[in-house]
């Protein structure tokens, strides 16, 4: 089973417009991707308005900073 996961990230970013490209494959196969706005919560954009987008795994709060491919998808979610 696949762990749910969050794409932080925010409107108008062509880097996480991206990494949602690469994680459609895997939302295609059964992964949950909540996509999280940044800037809807002050605290979010102080942790990540520098390093978005980041996939975070729910599950272990383990989280993948962008740039990411697909192999490097497939081993965080293992």
């Amino acid at each position: 089973m696949l762990p749910e996961c969050q794409l932080f990230g925010t409107l108008g970013c062509h880097l996480c417009e991206v990494a949602e490209g690469v994680l459609m494959p895997f939302v295609e196969r059964g992964l949950l991707v909540e996509l999280v706005d940044i800037a809807e919560n002050e605290a979010l954009f102080e942790r990540y308005s520098l390093s978005i987008p980041v996939l975070r795994r729910c599950d272990s709060g383990a989280e993948l900073a962008w740039p990411f491919e697909a192999d490097q998808v497939v081993a965080f979610l293992r």
